[in-house]
């Protein structure tokens, strides 16, 4: 009987492609959206969004996805919306007619609803107060937030406990093909960032240790740290020409996961811009002060010569004084037969009949 047991057959692992975990982190600046509304507007994005979200979640039937709103004063979640802090149940009876829509698959319809209501409900109580005070967005905490659910889901899936997992190794040597593999895509309409240098640049580094590549899709503006945090993680940088084409742009380009793109040939930056911003003005900047103990950048020596971050005394050494100028020697005129001059030396060639 032992020779016809089927333990074996249940036992086995069953084996298939890696499920991948795609964050997407969307702007919604309303001063960015205002002005690229003539040529793409929101409305159309989140479409586009959705059907890309569609196609991802049709590639494996485990695959899963977040989406993450950078708003102008906040980053909040769109998908999956965060659980209700109030003890009370609402008993309401209304239920989304989508949902109940037999030409629809299921799993589309909840996170369409889902995303469409979080995102009504960020516009509906975004203030003017809150669009007046500032024209920028949130990009760093919601990269901290994709950061943190990347995380909590690796750590969900693979069943151990975060605090007990080894640690990693070298983005060179090694890429790890197994388990969960997550990435993070920003659709960014929003220019410079130089006030959230730090922050970004630290979410690029923690992004890198857990080699997590960040996607970055530009439709509108030039943000220097983006760039520098997709060609960190070896992500995709695209900065697009023609933002009515967004889709097409979404299911060639970003479509593929980590496993996939070691096949194809995914596009690459030419050039990365690699400037900083000062921690004084928060500028970016082509050439600093850099202080040689906590390795802060000003774009001019900070009052006193003391470091605003470490209060360390930056050695300028002569920088700021005035150049010794050194006089020129005169060279002395260049004498011909012992030191008289030739006419031809001083008079020119005669006209003819003088």
């Amino acid at each position: 009987m032992n020779a016809i047991d089927g333990t074996d057959h249940y036992e086995a692992a069953v084996e298939g492609p890696a499920p991948s975990l795609l964050v997407i982190v969307l702007d919604t600046n309303p001063h960015a959206w205002a002005l690229l509304a003539p040529t793409l507007p929101l409305s159309k994005a989140i479409a586009n969004i959705l059907v890309f979200i569609n196609a991802h979640l049709a590639v494996n039937n485990a695959n899963q996805v977040a989406v993450v709103a950078s708003h102008c004063h906040r980053a909040v979640w769109l998908y999956p919306r965060p659980p209700s802090t109030s003890e009370d149940v609402e008993m309401t009876e209304d239920r989304p007619l989508n949902l109940d829509d037999a030409n629809k698959y299921r799993p589309f319809a909840l996170i369409e609803e889902s995303l469409l209501s979080s995102l009504r409900e960020l516009i509906s109580t975004t203030t003017e107060s809150d669009v007046s005070t500032t024209n920028t967005t949130q990009m760093a905490g919601a990269l901290t937030l994709a950061l943190s659910y990347i995380n909590k889901a690796t750590a969900t899936f693979s069943d151990i406990d975060a605090s007990s997992k080894p640690p990693a190794p070298a983005l060179e040597t090694a890429e790890n093909t197994t388990g969960l593999q997550s990435r993070i895509l920003v659709v960014s309409v929003s220019g410079d960032l130089a006030h959230q240098y730090i922050p970004i640049m630290n979410t690029t580094f923690a992004a890198q240790r857990l080699r997590i590549p960040i996607d970055i899709l530009k439709l509108a503006g030039d943000t220097v740290f983006l760039q520098q945090a997709s060609d960190t993680t070896r992500g995709i940088y695209m900065q697009l020409r023609s933002p009515q084409g967004l889709l097409q742009y979404l299911m060639m380009a970003f479509l593929p996961d980590q496993t996939s793109r070691k096949h194809l040939v995914a596009p690459t930056q030419e050039v990365v811009d690699f400037r900083a911003a000062c921690f004084c003005h928060r500028k970016v900047v082509d050439v600093g002060f850099v202080c040689s103990i906590c390795l802060s950048i000003f774009c001019s020596p900070p009052e006193g010569a003391i470091c605003l971050t470490c209060s360390t005394h930056l050695a300028l050494g002569d920088y700021g004084s005035k150049p010794a100028v050194v006089p020129r020697k005169k060279k002395k005129k260049r004498r011909i037969n012992g030191g008289v001059d030739t006419p031809g030396s001083r008079i020119g060639t005669p006209a003819p009949g003088e």
